[in-house]
């Protein structure tokens, strides 16, 4: 049972975590001939471990196809877990019925990638951030009311209400989106790219909107982007993710300033500096391996500057660092 008000303090006081995902998988079966015969699967997310706190972003980095979206989209439940646990504030996820999920989505909310594609061309702004409220019924008054104050939080004026997503640039479309999201007072928003298609002027607006709306409401994110400079810039820990694993884990600032696995610093050397060069093309070598195919030992070996013998035969040790620091890294096994 998913109650309507979460309490989050533990049986001693202390804070639980808000979620915790633990050794989660989401593998998506290849079916080939004409009989649909098995013929492997991709590991798009393969043994998955963190938590998120209250009020905390954690940031979620790694290149394109290293699978953050489905780990966020798993967390919503859009993919199907094929193992391990997801527990928000102790209710474990994949065990709910579609009547109990649908109640949860109340307290989870996400801002996808690209706000055109993800707001209804057909509905207007006030449908658009007042159709939560309805479809659990939490409209107090008038309905236009509440559409103009959760416009005016996100910095769009009341003149919108009755205007269309097609008639807004693409930063005013993805405050509308999060106005959607904040509507229904969530706990969890899952920002997966939230930023990444729009002007870099207009992406800190909307990071310093967002994080100026989890002060205010005591929000928790996770920020999921490609560009470890966006989330440096708004993230309390940070995850990398390589073809389906956790690599490293930790605080922002511990992660950014010290980066100890060889995928985690090239990500970072690769972020353009004023006046600087660019990651030198011969320290990380070729694409990343085909998660249906992932190579022996550790994931990263083929490409690594750093690879040892022992990390093409068996896979690295998870290490537990100070501060809670995690890497999964035979440097340091």
């Amino acid at each position: 049972m998913i109650p309507e008000t979460i309490n989050h303090a533990g049986a001693n006081g202390e804070e639980n975590p808000l979620l915790e995902v633990i050794d989660l998988k989401t593998w998506f079966p290849i079916k080939r001939g004409l009989f649909s015969i098995g013929a492997g699967n991709v590991r798009a997310v393969d043994g998955v471990s963190f938590t998120i706190n209250r009020n905390e972003t954690l940031g979620l980095v790694g290149e394109s196809g290293c699978g953050k979206t489905t780990l966020g989209r798993t967390l919503l439940q859009l993919e199907k877990a094929s193992g391990g646990e997801i527990l928000f504030n102790g209710v474990s996820i994949p065990s709910l019925g579609r009547r109990e999920m649908n109640r949860l989505r109340r307290h989870i909310q996400v801002i996808f990638q690209d706000p055109l594609s993800s707001l209804n061309p057909r509905m207007n702004v006030m449908d658009i951030v007042t159709e939560g409220l309805v479809q659990f019924g939490m409209i107090e008054g008038s309905r236009q009311e509440h559409a103009a104050r959760l416009l005016q939080e996100v910095g769009l004026g009341r003149d919108a209400i009755h205007r269309w997503p097609h008639e807004f640039s693409g930063g005013q479309r993805q405050r509308i989106s999060i106005a959607r999201a904040l509507s229904l007072k969530p706990d969890l928003i899952i920002c997966d790219e939230a930023v990444s298609a729009l002007d870099v002027s207009v992406q800190a607006q909307v990071i310093n909107l967002l994080l100026k709306l989890q002060e205010s409401h005591r929000l928790s994110y996770l920020f999921i982007s490609h560009d470890v400079s966006v989330v440096s810039n708004i993230a309390d820990r940070v995850a990398v993710m390589y073809l389906g694993q956790i690599v490293e884990i930790g605080n922002a600032a511990d992660i950014i300033g010290n980066p100890m696995h060889p995928y985690t610093r090239v990500l970072i050397a690769a972020v353009p500096v004023a006046g600087g060069k660019r990651i030198d093309a011969h320290i990380v070598r070729g694409e990343a391996p085909s998660p249906a195919s992932p190579p022996e030992g550790c994931r990263f070996h083929p490409r690594c500057p750093e690879v040892m013998a022992h990390c093409k035969q068996m896979p690295p040790p998870v290490t537990t660092l100070e501060n809670g620091r995690m890497v999964m890294c035979h440097l340091y096994g």
